[in-house]
């Protein structure tokens, strides 16, 4: 009888587990078949850099092909900035299209990759800087707060502090 009961506990478990793995597969392939704009609007924290990529008529470049790596600052990132800083930038629509593409690096650059490096060329032609340190992921002076969220184009990582370029 306990090696009955015994046969029964490692069915159950092992059909559990396998039933989890399949549900999970199907979920991040649920996840990657959203683009970078409509996984972002999915997450709901990122509002304002999506009326910020429409505004500047970015949205279709970042539903395209790609892939594309996303510093994604969230909408308590943009409530760091000053008022007028924001306003200036929607309403200038080149220097926000200069902003939003600073966010932006050609390729898939996954975390275990992000910290191996200490800059990248960003679409609007200026370097960021990426540094580790005291174990947390910084680009510029921003923190990378959420990693590796994944697009059919491309990655997202969630960024604390919105990017500004340097002037030219």
């Amino acid at each position: 009888m306990k090696n009955q009961i015994m046969i029964l506990v490692a069915m159950f478990i092992f059909t559990t587990v396998s039933m989890f793995a399949q549900m999970d597969a199907k979920m991040v392939n649920n996840v990657a078949k959203n683009d970078i704009v409509q996984t972002a609007i999915s997450a709901g924290d990122f509002t304002t850099l999506v009326t910020a990529l429409s505004e500047a008529d970015l949205v279709s470049a970042l539903e395209a092909e790609g892939p594309y790596t996303v510093f994604a600052p969230t909408d308590e990132a943009f409530k760091k900035l000053p008022k007028d800083v924001l306003n200036n930038l929607l309403n200038d629509k080149e220097a926000l299209k200069n902003v939003l593409l600073y966010h932006v690096v050609s390729g898939d650059i996954t975390s275990k990759q992000i910290v191996k490096l200490n800059e990248a060329m960003t679409l609007n032609g200026s370097d960021i800087k990426i540094k580790v340190d005291d174990g947390k992921v910084m680009v510029n002076d921003s923190q990378v707060v959420g990693a590796d969220v994944l697009a059919s184009n491309g990655i997202i990582h969630v960024i604390d502090t919105v990017l500004l370029p340097p002037t030219k």
